[in-house]
């Protein structure tokens, strides 16, 4: 099967010495990618979930007839991103005789993505896979960079391993058929690349909204490579969050405890990110760093690119300060919060006073 390349596809390099790997932008990739050339042995098992299988499955097995290539759906959900899930893809690997030249190709969004990600990591120590993200959250997030996960009870990505593919393929026409409340929450994460590291992309978000929330595919198109080139410059210089990769986690230890205490079941992981974006905002206030007219800005943005900013009803402030210490922030005891300097600067800190965090609890609630 060869590939058709198109002028129009864009090319960013993750940068990690022997496990560096491309991800490729463009319309229609599912249909012109070769991704034969990443499926080193003579098998591969494309794990996807019960909604993408019949919309996308099918098509792309028939485009694999070069290899021996078979295909699981998953229940689709977060609360599925279990390892009673993960199960269900070791039993089909091991009872159809895969081996450690088999690549496991993960076609959906960030659960599938992830949980793929884990299981390629884990299964006969380490095989291929390639990424084959189909939302915008998982296009421009959590299909670059390695980290590979699944859920507990008690707390959100606990158990996990960085584990890179061998290829992203970012087919931006799987965007026109998302659902407006997952595609929103998409661009949560996008908002996050501005917010910690880019004043002038934040400043064009901004000024762009209204196309971005029609799915203008020029805008999309600067969003997604925006923030794939952010994520990967992030991850190369620190693959395994020692240091500046942490700031990646803005929002996500407030959007996680919203998750969890949600049992996964309510607001999406974008939505849940951007309600707790909007909370470490408010707490970088309460420290004396970002301006009040800043904390207003970034609001704004999430209300028109229409992400909620509230926290759920019934979730009161001891629920986050006792689920945020389950994190897997928390070092030493010390919980580590990203906050903000001023929209573009974005630190990590280990001593947010108590009161501060209490404070600014309250005020979200």
């Amino acid at each position: 099967m060869s590939s058709c390349p198109s002028a129009a596809d864009l090319t960013v390099k993750v940068d990690l010495a022997a496990r560096s790997y491309d991800i490729t932008i463009g319309a229609g990739l599912l249909e012109r990618a070769d991704l034969c050339a990443h499926i080193h042995g003579q098998r591969a098992l494309v794990v996807t979930n019960t909604t993408i299988a019949p919309l996308l499955g099918e098509q792309l097995l028939a485009r694999l007839t070069d290899k021996q290539v078979e295909l699981l759906a998953l229940p689709d959900g977060e609360q599925y991103k279990s390892l009673a899930t993960l199960e269900l893809i070791y039993q089909h690997l091991l009872s159809h005789g895969h081996d450690r030249k088999t690549t496991l190709i993960a076609l959906g969004g960030g659960v599938v993505g992830d949980i793929t990600g884990f299981a390629a990591a884990t299964y006969q120590r380490g095989v291929n896979f390639i990424q084959l993200p189909t939302t915008l959250l998982a296009q421009v997030d959590s299909s670059v960079g390695g980290k590979t996960a699944v859920n507990h009870p008690l707390g959100k990505n606990m158990i996990g391993a960085f584990y890179q593919p061998q290829a992203v393929f970012i087919d931006t026409e799987c965007l026109s058929t998302l659902p407006a409340r997952e595609y929103a929450a998409g661009l949560a994460e996008v908002v996050k690349y501005g917010a910690i590291a880019d004043r002038d992309f934040f400043g064009w978000l901004e000024q762009h909204s209204a196309a971005l929330v029609a799915r203008d595919p020029a805008a999309l198109a600067v969003a997604i490579e925006q923030s794939c080139r952010a994520k990967a410059a992030v991850v190369s210089s620190d693959e395994t969050e020692q240091g500046r990769r942490a700031i990646l986690n803005f929002g996500h230890t407030f959007g996680h405890a919203i998750e969890t205490w949600q049992n996964y079941v309510g607001l999406l992981h974008g939505e849940a990110v951007a309600v707790g974006m909007l909370m470490a905002a408010r707490l970088s206030a309460l420290r004396g760093w970002l301006s009040d007219g800043d904390v207003a800005r970034l609001e704004a943005l999430l209300r028109a690119l229409q992400l909620p900013t509230e926290v759920p009803a019934g979730m009161g402030r001891d629920d986050f300060a006792r689920l945020m210490l389950r994190d897997k922030k928390v070092l030493d005891g010390q919980l580590r919060l990203v906050l903000l300097h001023t929209i573009g600067a974005a630190v990590v800190v280990a001593d947010t006073p108590q009161t501060l965090l209490l404070e600014a609890l309250e005020a979200s609630l």
